[in-house]
């Protein structure tokens, strides 16, 4: 059962009490069925069989706030492979492969079919509708581990609920292939930015942006290397090889011991050698203008306290799992304090520590959807292992809930809105669906959530 060596470790270390019934005020049982209600209708009815496309193969990208398809839906990797995941793993979970296993096959086959590249390997970042390679503006097919990533933690979803061997066999020979160009022999992890024959770029973009109000983005950065060990953790499951054991083992400690920094949160970006990209000592202007590459992240934060217990718990190392849950915490409870909005329920999007400040300065207080979609997760897990802490995970659960309910879903049409309409009410009339967005986290949330609440983790 999954989470028996995280609770057996709980008891050994002494770091919290026995679990006991979480959620007494409301019931576990009328929680779940709220949560399974939310799964069904507002996400995997939200978003099948209509995101199918059946004409091109794939998924479609882009649909409006009544989830009416428009645009010249070109597909991104990062988001058909998690249609993959998703369809797999939701035909798991309801225990109806018929329905489900079809639509993630044609998610692979797509995936096999035209976004893998045949004359150099590895994944195509994007492609037209029709499965055409769409190059950067100036005019270079780059890849990114970070897709590459995505396409190996769909395929493996798929191949352990399916037992297709040809999805086996291409999520192996992505790993392999992103393992001979990408990782760094010699400082560990992985270069995100790729030419399309797999050369990595040591010095991230620079000298491939221009125009841009921040520096090129540098060579390893927090984003892709945890959906690299989420991608791994997928993969050794099904496929114990000692190679990729290696590299969950190293990205684990890369993720937990190097990139999460005091107070305990991750920093965004790095140089080769794992130097970190920060902004702090630099003029006000200059700081603003590279945001991007140096903030908090509560969302990450918190769901990257998820990512390293499911590596842990893969690797089967009580030490490895006490390390990752003692950190995984410091990650989660100062999200908690500085990124949680105590009047509505919610982490908000980004703070900062400007220098000489041990305070820390709310850069955005919009709250994006798929951070709550983690919270919820996040928040449950540590809830059900620390149910006396301080903090009152179970009831911040609850809180956000809540919010999610009232200010996240859609409730009349279907899915989710972007952002909280609380802070950004506009919205209720945005898009349901682009690249960047898709079911992913939702789905992966409540999936667990409704596991966790019916005792199945």
């Amino acid at each position: 059962m999954r989470w028996t060596l995280l609770i057996l470790t709980l008891a050994a270390a002494g770091c919290g009490s026995e679990p006991r019934e979480a959620l007494d005020a409301r019931g576990r049982t009328e929680t779940r069925a709220e949560v399974l209600r939310l799964l069904e209708a507002n996400v995997l009815t939200a978003w099948y069989p209509r995101a199918i496309d059946t004409v091109a193969g794939g998924y479609l990208s882009d649909f409006d706030a009544d989830w009416v398809a428009g645009g010249p839906q070109d597909k991104m990797i990062v988001t058909q492979a998690r249609h993959v995941w998703t369809t797999a793993r939701a035909g798991e979970f309801l225990e109806e492969p018929d329905t489900w296993l079809p639509r993630s096959a044609h998610g692979a086959d797509f995936l096999a079919r035209s976004m893998w590249d045949d004359a150099e390997g590895g994944f195509f970042w994007m492609v037209t509708r029709e499965g055409v390679p769409v190059p950067e503006a100036d005019g270079h097919l780059l890849k990114q581990s970070y897709g590459n990533a995505f396409a190996i933690y769909g395929l493996a979803a798929y191949a352990d609920v399916s037992n297709d061997p040809a999805a086996l066999a291409l999520a192996t020979r992505a790993f392999r292939w992103l393992d001979g160009h990408a990782h760094d022999p010699v400082h560990g992890g992985y270069y995100n930015f790729l030419e399309r024959d797999g050369t990595p770029l040591r010095r991230g973009l620079a000298g491939r942006t221009t125009g841009e109000t921040y520096d090129p983005t540098p060579a390893k950065d927090q984003n892709s290397s945890i959906h690299i060990l989420e991608a791994f953790t997928e993969l050794y499951r099904v496929w114990p090889d000692s190679v990729l054991r290696e590299r969950l083992a190293e990205m684990l400690h890369l993720v937990r011991d190097t990139m999460v920094t005091d107070p305990g949160t991750l920093q965004q970006f790095f140089l080769e050698d794992w130097s970190r990209v920060s902004y702090r000592d630099s003029t006000d202007a200059k700081r603003r203008a590279n945001e991007y590459l140096d903030h908090v992240s509560f969302g990450h934060d918190v769901e990257t306290a998820y990512l390293m217990l499911e590596a842990s718990e893969a690797l089967g190392s009580i030490d490895e799992t006490v390390r990752s849950l003692v950190v995984g915490k410091r990650m989660l409870d100062h999200a908690l304090r500085n990124g949680w909005d105590a009047e509505n329920g919610g982490f908000v999007d980004a703070g900062y520590y400007l220098k000489g400040d041990s305070t820390i300065t709310i850069l955005r207080d919009t709250k994006n959807w798929w951070a709550q979609a983690e919270g919820l997760n996040t928040l449950l897990l540590y809830g059900s292992l620390f149910p006396e802490d301080s903090l009152a995970y179970r009831e911040r659960f609850l809180d956000l809930w809540a919010y999610v309910s009232s200010f996240l879903v859609d409730h009349e049409r279907g899915g989710w809105y972007e952002g909280g309409l609380d802070r950004q009410p506009a919205f209720a009339d945005g898009p349901k669906a682009h690249i960047w967005k898709g079911p992913y986290h939702t789905a992966r949330a409540l999936m667990n959530v409704a596991r966790r609440l019916g005792g199945g983790e």
